[in-house]
Formats: C-alpha cells, structure tokens, sequence
C-alpha cells in the first residue's frame, strides 16, 4: 500500500493534519499510540506501516495528528491544548472526510482522548477500542496499582533537555513502551529522531503534563459502544491492572489479556494483536496464508558468556565463538534444522518435526561441553510466521521465555512439545508449572532427560 498524502482539516484558525488509510466500509478512526510521533512516520518505519497496512485490511483508517503535535498546528495560548479540544480536532478531521460514524481506536496515552470521545458522542461511535489503555497514570488511595507519584516525576525529569541525565535509562520512554525493541539500534534511532520531532520541548512538557495528571474514570460508565480492552500483560505503564479496570467499568467491555510487555502496538507481536481487532471490527477472524506454518522452534544460548569471555581473553575467546557456531551448524544440517539467524550468544532455529529438535538441542549442549561452553536451550511447538528470512509470532515468543527459564546445560521445553512426540522415546523430568515473562498463563516445563 502506498503511502497516501497528508490532507488538513480546519478547527477554527488550526489545521489539523489527517491521512486516510485504504478504502474499506468501515470507517476507524485512530487516535494513535500516546506519544509525540507524527503521523508522517508511520512510512518510514516497517512495523508501524504493516500495523497501518494491516488495520486498513479491516476498514478505512482514518489518523490524525492531535493539535500540538507533528503536522497540526499548535495553538499560540498552550492551555488550549486539552482532551476537549483534541476530541475537537477528531470530529473535524471526520467531517473533512465524510465520516458520520466510526470505530474509535486507541492505545496507551491517546485512549483518553478516545475514551472522552466515545463518553461525549456516542452517535460518531460505532465501537472502541483500547489497546494498553488507562483511565488515570498515576496512584490514588482508591488506585492503588497507579503509576508512583515519585516515579512519574523522575520519568518526567528524564525527558527534560533542560536536565540532561536526571532520569534513569531504565525509565527512559523507548524501554518503558517499547522494550523489546530498546536494543535495536535503528528502531532506537527511529524512536528518538521521530519522538524528537513531533512536538518541540515546551509544548511536550504541556502534554505530558496533562496526560500523566489525567483522571477520567468517572466517564467509563458512560460509555455504551461496544468494546474491546486489549492489553499486554507484562506491560510496564500502564500495567495489565489499568486495562482490567476499564474492562470492568465500561458496560458489556471485553478484555483480552495477550502476551508481551510492549506498550506500542506494533511492536512485539502486533499481529496477534491485529487478529483480536480485525475479529472485533469484521467479525471475522484473520486466517493464516501461506507465510505462516506450524514448526517446532530452538533457541540456545551460552551461559555466563561474559565471565567466560574475560576469562579466556578476547583471542581464545573470538575461536571459542567460531568453534562453537560451526558445531551448530553441522547439527542443524545433521537434524534437518533451519538456521534463522544468530541470537549474539546462541541461535534460532526451526524443524519440522520436535523430536528432530530435541535431539539436535542435546548434539549442540553436548558439543558444547566438549569446547568448555555450558549452553541451555529451548524449545516450544507453535504457528510461526515467516518474515522473510526472519520468523514471529507468539510461538516464538514463548520459546524465548522457556530458554530463559533454562538452567546451565538443561533443554527444556513445553507440554506442547512433550505431548507432541509421545512414543518417540524421549524422557522427561517434570519441571513443574511456571510464570514465563510476557506470556498471560502459568505454563508447564519439562527437561529433556535423554532420548
């Protein structure tokens, strides 16, 4: 899908910058994800553009730059700038484009936009829907789960030009919302370049000022269109707690835990994410094409790597690694695997088959072991999907948490795994049930005790 053009609708003496995305009969109108990026960026940036393209598979997506923000003006009096008027600067982009009603979709900071929206005009409502939303930020003795005050001021401080280095990088905005993508240097310099240009210092401190101080709770019970609350229940601010409250409040709201930490939609598996909303918007749920298959996935990784890369020095250390890579690979070719691509200490890799996996995860440890490297490894059974050479979705995921859960020299591996090769003659110790970061239940583990 081509990028369409920016257009501007009038709001009073402001221009309020909108983009319409596909044709579809539905018309949704996105709020955006609750930070100073642009509506412009969506181009440049690959997963935000296959999450647009993919919305736009649902209906015809209508964004638009709040006032104050990107490719809007910015009022000259900074006060103007609230949720009444942004719910303003929405219902001129809709009239701009002949929208008379529309699915209001919303994530994180803009979802109290949204929520005032669909509170103050059910008639331009079709439907909602909230992804990692809250009616408030921060704590209340009747919001106990809210954000701490003293935490929200040292994130604040944080994004302060004028205070450079007072907030902590593990508060910093990219591993708050997007943290599985924090160490991606060129998502990161995305992220920062963009977040940068979207609103100057001045008008930022204002925004952020008004959404962190924000408390629309008492508009939840007002809302009649039906609803979706989607949140990812290992997400950080807001947390899962938020998202369970609105649930609760709204009349007749769904809420649908998933797995994942990102707070930003469309990074982390955005679409097991899509799938909820396309089911919600369409009534249709999104069928698998052919880039995506059922497949047994490994990860390994080296245990202690860093103490053994000081131990050893960086010249026996540099032929350990290459060693160490070449016995992977000639178990992947031996088993029948498909190198994916290299995890910095280990691999990923995918089979057809489980027991071939398994026996191929025990060659590599035990390998290993004979070049002095403890490694850990594991795997989980799941729908994969390709992406280019590259492959996601929530099965790989999980194999990621149940490598993490591993122990130095243990491959472990789901029930998923155990049930599927029954009869293969591979043992197995029960590891017991466990709660994998990221994932929504407690899951069981087992280790491979030989086969």
């Amino acid at each position: 899908m081509d990028a369409p053009e920016t257009h501007y609708a009038r709001r009073g003496g402001l221009h309020i910058g909108y983009q319409v995305w596909g044709d579809g009969d539905v018309d949704i109108l996105d709020f955006g994800f609750g930070t100073y990026v642009s509506l412009d960026e969506a181009a440049e940036q690959p997963w935000w553009r296959r999450y647009t393209e993919r919305l736009a598979a649902c209906g015809r997506v209508i964004r638009f730059d709040p006032s104050g923000i990107g490719l809007s003006d910015t009022p000259q009096d900074l006060g103007e700038l609230t949720f009444e008027a942004w719910v303003d600067d929405a219902i001129a982009v809709l009239e701009e484009v002949g929208s008379a009603r529309a699915v209001a979709l919303a994530a994180s900071g803009s979802s109290l936009t949204a929520l005032l929206f669909a509170a103050e005009h059910p008639d331009r409502t079709e439907s909602l829907v909230l992804i990692n939303a809250s009616a408030r930020y921060t704590e209340a003795e009747d919001y106990t789960f809210g954000i701490p005050l003293s935490l929200m001021e040292e994130f604040r401080a944080g994004l302060d030009p004028d205070r450079p280095g007072e907030g902590s990088d593990d508060l910093s905005d990219l591993r708050l919302f997007a943290p599985s993508a924090a160490d991606d240097p060129e998502f990161a310099r995305w992220w920062e370049r963009t977040s940068k240009r979207g609103a100057a210092p001045t008008t930022a401190a204002v925004l952020g000022a008004l959404t962190t101080e924000a408390d629309l709770r008492h508009l939840l019970p007002r809302i009649t269109a039906p609803t979706i609350v989607l949140h990812r229940c290992e997400s950080l601010a807001p947390s899962v707690d938020h998202g369970r409250y609105i649930a609760a409040r709204i009349p007749g709201a769904r809420f649908v835990a998933l797995p994942g930490e990102d707070v930003v939609p469309f990074v982390g598996d955005l679409d097991g994410l899509v799938d909820e909303i396309q089911e919600f918007v369409t009534g249709d749920r999104y069928q698998p094409g052919p880039d995506r298959v059922l497949a047994t996935i490994l990860f390994t990784d080296i245990v202690d790597s860093t103490a053994l890369a000081s131990q050893l020095g960086d010249r026996r250390w540099t032929q350990v690694l290459s060693d160490h890579e070449a016995l992977e690979r000639r178990q992947l070719e031996r088993f029948g695997g498909r190198y994916v691509k290299d995890t910095g200490d280990g691999l990923l890799a995918t089979f057809d088959g489980p027991a071939r996996a398994i026996r191929c995860a025990l060659a590599i440890r035990d390998g290993a072991g004979h070049l002095g490297v403890r490694v850990r490894a594991g795997l989980h059974a799941g729908e994969i999907q390709r992406r280019g050479e590259d492959v996601g979705g929530i099965a790989v995921h999980m194999a990621a948490r149940v490598t993490a859960a591993a122990s130095a020299g243990e491959v472990l591996v789901s029930n998923t795994v155990v049930e599927l090769v029954e009869g293969a003659g591979i043992a197995f110790v029960d590891r017991g049930t466990h709660v994998l970061k990221g994932v929504p239940d407690p899951r069981r583990l087992w280790a491979v005790a030989g086969g």
